[in-house]
């Protein structure tokens, strides 16, 4: 039993050849069977059952939500009322939840059924998945390569159809990457658009919360239901949330921007820059105008997202202490010791390197050669790329330079692996949407995706084009 859409399964029901109990069921038998993939750390059985029966009733009864068969994954940085959240930590180990975020309580006020919490990066932070407490999260099209970060398992869980779609987290690629090495549609919308209220935070100025589905039509309608005002964000827009309408005929002649140094980066694998030009010469073909613009700030992109993320993460990880809540070493004597030993033994190698990062480059001495200076290039980027949409309705571009990597790859520099985020930081640097779109197929068997950037809150125009490559496929 297998589904790539919300309105396949909600047709299935309405003839009568499905029941949300037994979607659920099936769910949970292909979740057991790929249990090595790690990509559920917690799997909410008995209640996703239980849910599941009361949802049936409701169809019976017309009183369902717009997501009634919608069985969805959350990754471990969202809350949930009295269910554990680790963001996948050793310091945050068995800690339950107090309330829902804003994002899972509007899922589940449209009948949505949370299936479980899946791994990810320890507090959202890598490109691999390898960064979890719990082990890393297998790519299921090959089990040897990693399924991406930070998001990696829940891009994993909908590739593998263990869940029909399944939330993740965006800081400077999490979602869009991992959608491009497992295959899937992954949707970061602009920042101030959805909550991120029950969000546990990485970098506060760029996270935002994004859905992994199959088909754009089911990120579209979880995007419309997630986003919006919310009295617990004070960073979200006003703005309208505008529908989306996959009905309408092709779309007019648009003006889509390329940069000429993402494919000509000697790291960007062959056969995505030829997919990529394929694509720019048929949407040419289509009446499209394609071309290539400057844009000078790409070499300093990742370094700007780096200063100012880590400068973020050593204040917002500060909390962790092993005084208020979670982890504290049974080693401890004293309140110094507290701190220092629960940090030590509670934070994973990666998760300390960027503290330590954030903290020196918002010491006093290095404050303004760092950190200040990293916003003050930030806002000219952001200025930059609003230039460019001056004239231009999207930017397109591969998502990742290459397919995903394998399992436990050395690194002499472990930065390296910060290079992958090399086409994706623009994104949340700026604030704009952005979204990944399984349209490349490797020679080596492995998927590849194509990234589309619009304007701040363009949402509905990035989608509905989204949906027009989808179907040219």
């Amino acid at each position: 039993m297998e589904f790539n859409s919300l309105s396949q399964i909600q047709e299935e029901i309405s003839s009568g050849n499905l029941s949300c109990a037994k979607l659920v069921d099936s769910y949970l038998d292909r979740i057991e069977e790929n249990k090595d993939l790690n990509a559920f750390l917690e799997v909410y059985s008995e209640e996703a059952r239980l849910l599941a029966i009361q949802v049936d009733e409701k169809l019976k009864n017309g009183k369902a939500g717009k997501l009634a068969g919608m069985v969805i994954g959350i990754k471990d940085n969202f809350c949930f009322a009295d269910h554990t959240v680790s963001a996948s930590s050793k310091i945050l180990e068995n800690f339950n939840s107090l309330f829902s975020g804003t994002a899972v309580e509007r899922l589940l006020k449209e009948d949505a059924i949370i299936i479980g919490r899946l791994n990810c990066d320890e507090f959202a932070m890598g490109s691999s998945n390898e960064y979890s407490a719990y082990g890393p999260v297998k790519n299921p099209n090959d089990k040897s390569k990693v399924s991406g970060g930070s998001s990696g398992g829940s891009a994993a869980a909908v590739a593998a159809k263990l869940c029909l779609a399944s939330l993740g987290s965006d800081t400077g690629g999490s979602i869009r990457q991992p959608a491009s090495f497992c295959g899937v549609v992954g949707f970061k919308p602009s920042y101030g658009r959805i909550s991120r209220h029950g969000l546990i935070a990485f970098a506060s100025s760029f996270d935002q919360i994004g859905p992994f589905t199959q088909s754009v039509e089911d990120t579209a309608l979880l995007y419309e239901i997630m986003a919006g005002e919310d009295e617990f964000d004070s960073t979200l827009s006003s703005k309208e949330v505008e529908k989306t309408d996959f009905n309408k005929p092709e779309p007019k002649a648009l003006r889509i921007a390329y940069y000429n140094e993402c494919l000509d980066n000697e790291n960007l694998d062959p056969e995505i820059r030829q997919k990529t030009l394929d694509l720019i010469d048929q949407l040419k073909a289509e009446g499209h105008t394609v071309e290539p613009v400057e844009f000078s700030w790409l070499d300093t992109m990742v370094p700007i997202y780096y200063v100012i993320t880590t400068a973020e993460a050593s204040s917002n990880l500060a909390r962790y202490d092993g005084v208020h809540y979670g982890y504290r070493s049974p080693n401890a004597t004293d309140l110094e010791s507290t701190y220092k030993l629960s940090r030590t033994e509670g934070f994973g190698t990666e998760v300390k390197r960027r503290i330590l990062l954030g903290t020196f480059v918002l010491s006093s001495g290095y404050y303004d050669a760092y950190y200040g200076k990293a916003q003050k290039a930030r806002r000219l980027v952001k200025e930059e790329t609003q230039k460019i949409f001056e004239n231009f309705d999207f930017i397109i571009s591969p998502t990742t330079p290459g397919t995903a990597f394998p399992l436990g790859q050395e690194y002499k520099d472990p930065t390296v692996l910060y290079l992958e985020d090399i086409f994706t930081v623009q994104a949340n640097i700026s604030g704009i949407p952005a979204i990944s779109l399984p349209l490349g197929k490797h020679s080596n068997g492995l998927p590849f995706g194509m990234q589309l950037m619009a304007p701040a809150f363009g949402e509905k125009e990035l989608l509905e084009f989204s949906q027009y490559l989808m179907n040219k496929g």
